[in-house]
């Protein structure tokens, strides 16, 4: 398997469920419960699918996947709708909680994920463990807001859509942070006089 097709699959792993959730959502009646199973299987398939393709889980998708299945499982058993409405701000808050934690601790697990990915400076590290912390704990409260006010079908936008490109913006928002510590290796050079 190329490097491409892991990483399609890599996508697939990260964006099944949530799409999945959106898509018998608003394609199914608007129907929370459908749309909750949906959730739980495409989690369940999409951790299956990592774990033959790369023989390993990851552990973000591997807790995602969890929370998706166990929070949907729980809606779904309990047939109470605040259960998933609050697996972000659980989620999120979690996330935020071992990130912030880990500079209390003086650990750090954003580096123990990203480590083989990224080679910065532990200064850089702790800088990206306190943003992300901190805006994880922000998505946790935006989504008490949004899931507390407004109807059910924004919230399931926002939670299938909006958290996915507000995560993407946020990340895309640390790359000047990032640039100023790529090592001049990794960059190819540029094309010679031909």
């Amino acid at each position: 398997m190329t490097d491409k097709q892991r990483d399609w699959i890599r996508y697939f792993v990260d964006y099944s469920a949530p799409i999945a959730f959106a898509v018998v959502y608003f394609g199914f009646g608007r129907d929370f419960m459908k749309a909750t199973a949906a959730i739980v299987i495409a989690s369940i398939v999409a951790l299956v699918v990592g774990l033959v393709v790369e023989r390993r889980i990851a552990p973000l998708p591997l807790f995602v996947g969890v929370m998706g299945a166990l929070f949907g499982g729980l809606t779904l058993l309990t047939q109470d709708k605040r259960i998933m409405y609050v697996k972000p701000t659980v989620l999120n808050g979690v996330l935020g909680a071992i990130l912030l934690g880990g500079l209390v601790l003086k650990k750090n697990p954003l580096k123990a994920i990203l480590g083989k990915a990224l080679v910065l400076p532990d200064e850089v590290w702790r800088k990206l463990m306190l943003r992300f912390g901190l805006f994880y704990w922000t998505l946790a409260v935006i989504n008490e807001i949004v899931w507390r006010t407004q109807p059910e079908a924004t919230w399931v936008t926002f939670r299938s859509f909006g958290l996915q490109i507000l995560t993407v913006v946020f990340t895309l928002s640390q790359l000047p942070l990032l640039m100023r510590y790529v090592q001049p290796k990794d960059v190819p050079p540029p094309p010679g006089p031909e």
